[in-house]
């Protein structure tokens, strides 16, 4: 009964891996390196930009700018746990942890999640919804100026992310915290200047309730996502039936059963199977033309592969009455 633990695809021919430790890239998602730089710049811009806001708003008197400074240090705190749990998924694996610990950028994307939509989405309609009831006169040019900066800083700081968004879920949280952020300065320039023109208050709420809806889309998406990646659902780009059919119809493998396809973090998937090779000599070229498949066809960077004869397959635990 061969068995493969395979990390690169290579295979030795005998039933067992070669050695070796890689793993597979999407090419959305952004090497280490990439991604280093990228967290630095961007904390740096929203650390320094949290404190022009500070600035201005003691200078100005502005409440909302104060509000909108402690909102803006919020998302510097996701950025910092999206950085600290991808570059935890980097430390090799120990006899404790065998996976390394690659599974904290899941809790990160599922912790950005829930900031954007109770923090950032909440304090945001909380706000709009009170300047229903008692309008508050934006703080002119101060105020229009300093959100203009925010649209820079955040839009430059999201386009940093927008190459690993696709790739990497929690690379994704920080992305939508910066767009998020952009959405709002932009907002607010553009209430700043609706007012300045119309002379009307309702506008300045509106706009928050609509940018706040923008963003409820996206962040929930992202949760859901999250949410799925904990539960170790099949990935949403994985088709478990054309995976299993894919296996199945290797030369030589008769049944594919005890499939698992999850996500071991935000930008890496594993794999478990049983094949049922009849043909003891067909073992190690199934395995081999398995590995091949699994990686070319679906990017699945970790696969550990059972092949089992006739008879081990009838003994096997795991196989489902219904094939017996």
């Amino acid at each position: 009964m061969p068995h493969d633990h395979r990390h690169d695809g290579a295979h030795d021919g005998r039933g067992g891996a070669c050695g070796g430790h890689g793993h597979l890239h999407h090419r959305h998602v952004l090497p280490p390196g990439g991604l280093d730089r990228a967290m630095a710049i961007g904390i740096g811009l929203n650390t320094a930009f949290v404190a022009i806001e500070i600035a201005a708003g003691v200078v100005g008197g502005s409440l909302a700018l104060l509000a909108d400074a402690g909102h803006n240090a919020g998302d510097v705190v996701g950025l910092l746990l999206a950085w600290g749990a991808a570059r935890l998924a980097r430390r090799p694996p120990t006899p404790r942890y065998t996976w390394g610990l690659r599974r904290a950028t899941i809790w990160a994307t599922l912790a950005n999640a829930l900031l954007l939509l109770f923090v950032a989405c909440g304090g945001i309609l909380r706000e709009a919804l009170v300047r229903f009831g008692a309008p508050v006169p934006v703080a002119g040019p101060t105020m229009i100026a300093v959100a203009a900066v925010g649209v820079a800083i955040n839009g430059f700081t999201a386009l940093l992310f927008m190459r690993g968004a696709r790739g990497d879920a929690n690379v994704r949280g920080a992305f939508l915290h910066m767009a998020a952020d952009a959405a709002v300065s932009a907002g607010v320039v553009v209430a700043g200047v609706a007012i300045a023109l119309t002379g009307q208050a309702w506008i300045d709420p509106v706009v928050g309730i609509a940018i706040t809806g923008a963003i409820l889309v996206g962040t929930w998406d992202l949760f859901r996502e999250g949410l799925e990646m904990g539960l170790d659902a099949v990935p949403r780009e994985i088709d478990p039936q054309a995976l299993a059919d894919a296996l199945g119809g290797l030369p030589g493998v008769s049944e594919v059963h005890d499939l698992h396809v999850w996500k071991a973090s935000t930008s890496e998937v594993s794999l478990s199977v049983h094949l049922v090779v009849p043909d003891a000599a067909r073992h190690g070229a199934v395995l081999a033309e398995a590995g091949a498949r699994l990686r070319d066809g679906f990017a699945i960077a970790h696969t550990t592969i059972q092949i089992e004869d006739a008879d081990a397959a009838e003994r096997c635990p795991q196989r489902p009455a219904d094939t017996l």
